[in-house]
């Protein structure tokens, strides 16, 4: 019974460690790749969010000079001085 539970114990060891090795080697692998896909992503809303606050700024900028508020003007100012 002993002797059962030993290989056991190394089979599992064996398989943990296998497991390990396997685990590095597919993150090598992957791990680049992903982030470049993120990296992707993120710099894609980026310019999504820059070109928002260009047309908002570009809307912004038409709207005050194709409709500019009149002035009105009453008269002239008068300018009063107190008499003693």
């Amino acid at each position: 019974m002993e002797m059962a539970s030993f290989t056991g114990l190394i089979k599992t060891l064996f398989y943990i460690i296998l497991f390990y090795y396997l685990f590095k080697f597919a993150v090598r692998i992957f791990a680049p790749i992903l982030m470049q896909k993120a990296v992707n992503k993120m710099q894609e809303k980026m310019q999504e969010q820059y070109r928002q606050q260009q047309e908002q700024y570009n809307n912004a900028s038409q709207s005050t000079k194709t409709t500019p508020k009149p002035k009105k003007e009453v008269g002239e100012y008068i300018d009063y001085e107190e008499v003693k």
